[in-house]
């Protein structure tokens, strides 16, 4: 874990936002060092807030900025009621791509291009005769524990990390969950199916996506969090993760992309067991191997909450080849071909970054100063019209709307080769005019 300078600074401390009082029809947000309260209806989402200072709808005439906030500069805590609308909530980027989008060129998933590798196919078509007998999850278990230095019994072996926010959210205790965002919805929507009222702390693009702790309020008992982060590629220093931690509160930081960073920087792994509370962490294969169709990840916690959360699950609720899967990508091999895509990832992110850069004058903008994930947001006024001509020009890339705090004026895009960035690059010009 590398050392990080904290730079959130007394100021932040001193105006943070916390979450005092919900109700299923108002939200009452109340800055500390202030007299002055704020109150949002029952239906605050990203798209539809009463006033006039919204993540989704900020004032500014800047025209290469996507927003330019008014009024406070400090990430907010607000309620999203349990019965609001979460259709939003389950779009993915794999909706791009679908029926029409097939013959797209795909910068909307961030799925590694050309994977599963043949050596990887070549084990799970193997393990297709083994089909006739129910899946033993243990030699799978016993390699990710040694994979990352832990017990069998701190590894839960789940049918993507999908399958682990439904478990966390059906089976821990939750009086006031909350998610930090912009990141990826399906935390949210899995507390919201089972019931909970689940709070929202938004970060800002004014400050670059960065987590500001002190505006988690003191009383969620269940955190969430993305690291590296989905869409913003923020990634979050551990040290600063960890200062969520508590006790009588379950940290949960979702990993799902933190082995396309080099040297997995800023995981929480090494810190499981250390500190206060309950931490989690999430890990998916799908990104890296290109295994979305497979559904495979794994939970790693405490030998306790590991229990808990295997208790939920059905009986074999992980496939034989998702298996095979586990325990080939768990190989000091694997994670050496793991390591090197990642600094791939990191050169061809770097060429992107320098060729949006040069439309910067039309309005171009990235969403954070220093991504580290395989993708990067980025930030236009006419993004949803500037998606749309993509397409005729043969490109997906993702909408960011449907994120709670981005608007409209967002989209995700990938980090491809640089060919592929080059066409693209030249597609963006031609839309751009």
């Amino acid at each position: 874990m590398s050392t990080h300078t904290d730079t959130e600074g007394t100021a932040a401390d001193a105006d943070a936002v916390t979450m005092t009082a919900h109700t299923d029809q108002d939200s009452t947000i109340a800055r500390r060092g202030t007299d002055s309260t704020t109150t949002r209806t029952g239906t605050d989402t990203p798209t539809a807030h009463t006033g006039t200072d919204t993540p989704t709808a900020r004032t500014g005439t800047d025209p290469t900025t996507p927003h330019t906030a008014t009024g406070d500069t400090t990430a907010r805590a607000v309620t999203a009621p349990a019965g609001a609308p979460a259709a939003e909530l389950r779009h993915h980027g794999d909706a791009e791509v679908r029926g029409d989008g097939a013959a797209l060129t795909d910068l909307a998933v961030n799925v590694r291009p050309g994977t599963p590798p043949a050596w990887l196919r070549e084990r799970l078509a193997a393990s297709l005769h083994s089909l006739a007998a129910y899946p033993d999850g243990g030699p799978a278990r016993r390699a990710v524990a040694a994979r990352h230095g832990l017990d069998e019994d701190q590894v839960l072996l789940t049918a993507g990390a999908a399958e682990a926010f439904v478990l966390l959210a059906r089976a821990l205790p939750a009086r006031r969950p909350v998610v930090v965002h912009p990141q990826f919805t399906e935390p949210e929507a899995a507390l919201r199916d089972a019931g909970h009222e689940v709070g929202r702390v938004l970060l800002r693009h004014e400050d670059g996506f960065r987590l500001d702790t002190a505006a988690v309020p003191d009383e969620a008992d269940l955190v969430v969090i993305g690291n590296p982060t989905n869409p913003t590629s923020v990634l979050h220093p551990a040290d600063r993760l960890a200062r969520l931690a508590r006790p009588g509160r379950t940290l949960v930081v979702d990993e799902a992309f933190v082995d396309a960073v080099p040297g997995e920087r800023e995981s929480l792994v090494p810190l499981l067991g250390r500190l206060p509370g309950r931490t989690v962490v999430l890990r998916s294969l799908t990104k890296t191997w290109g295994l979305a169709g497979l559904r495979i990840g794994y939970v790693l916690s405490d030998p306790g909450t590991v229990r808990t959360l295997a208790g939920h699950q059905p009986l074999w609720p992980v496939s034989a080849p998702a298996l095979t899967a586990a325990q080939a990508c768990s190989t000091p091999e694997a994670l050496a071909e793991a390591e090197a895509a990642a600094r791939r990832f990191d050169a061809d992110r770097a060429h992107l970054r320098a060729r949006l850069a040069e439309l910067a004058g039309a309005g171009v903008v990235e969403g954070t100063p220093a991504p580290r994930g395989p993708f990067l947001l980025v930030g236009h006024p006419r993004a949803a019209l500037l998606r749309a001509r993509l397409r005729e020009e043969g490109f997906a890339v993702r909408r960011g709307d449907t994120f709670p705090g981005l608007g409209e004026e967002w989209f995700r895009m990938a980090v491809r080769d640089r060919a592929t960035t080059d066409r693209f690059l030249g597609a963006l010009r031609r839309v751009l005019t």
